[in-house]
């Protein structure tokens, strides 16, 4: 089984891990900064993104792993309508619910937890440690980071950015495109394009 990555960054190199600890036998990358960029850890890029597409047919499968959510949205979209497996990859060691249901590009970290019910969207990051309870709704190219918690029934809308370690509360709402910073603790919903912080979670800016 062969396994194209998108996107040779730090990122990548965690997904590209990912993907080799959960049987995938060959990762390769491709980065629009090849051929100055040759290799990203110990794995080979071997073109960019048109280099790519010319050679689809050699791959089982394509992982977008580019951390910013816009970005990740528009390559994973160059894709869609091509003749190419665009897969989920989730470590040994998460535990995800038989009944929660995963989107294509998803890609679920080592110790995550996602929980029965739980609707994850495309192209997500749940990161090391995240915990989605039950009956959340986690929309496409969003990013929940490393030991951050939505409680059970939240909702976190498409490319929203929930930083490490932050929580929110059950029944609440994180707006499309809101970040929630590090260590934050959400009491309210939260409106699109915001940006929260503290305990409780205060407006930045809109």
């Amino acid at each position: 089984m062969r396994l194209a990555i998108l996107g040779a960054s730090g990122h990548g190199k965690v997904v590209a891990d990912v993907a080799e600890a959960s049987g995938w036998q060959e990762v390769v990358f491709f980065d629009d900064a090849w051929p100055n960029l040759l290799s990203n850890g110990p794995w080979k890029v071997l073109g960019d993104t048109r280099e790519l597409m010319t050679n689809l047919a050699e791959f089982d499968g394509l992982v977008v792993g580019i951390g910013n959510n816009a970005i990740r949205a528009n390559k994973q979209a160059l894709f869609a309508n091509m003749n190419i497996n665009i897969v989920s990859i989730v470590h040994p060691s998460a535990t995800v619910s038989v009944h929660a249901v995963i989107g294509a590009g998803t890609v679920i970290f080592a110790n995550a937890a996602v929980n029965t019910c739980a609707v994850i969207g495309e192209g997500v990051i749940v990161n090391t440690g995240a915990v989605i309870e039950h009956d959340c709704w986690v929309g496409n190219f969003s990013h929940i980071s490393p030991n951050a918690v939505l409680a059970g029934g939240a909702k976190l809308q498409k490319k929203a950015w929930l930083g490490a370690c932050a929580s929110v509360r059950q029944l609440l709402e994180i707006g499309e495109g809101a970040v929630v910073g590090m260590g934050a603790v959400v009491t309210k919903d939260v409106a699109a394009g915001t940006i929260v912080a503290g305990c409780p979670a205060k407006s930045l800016r809109p």
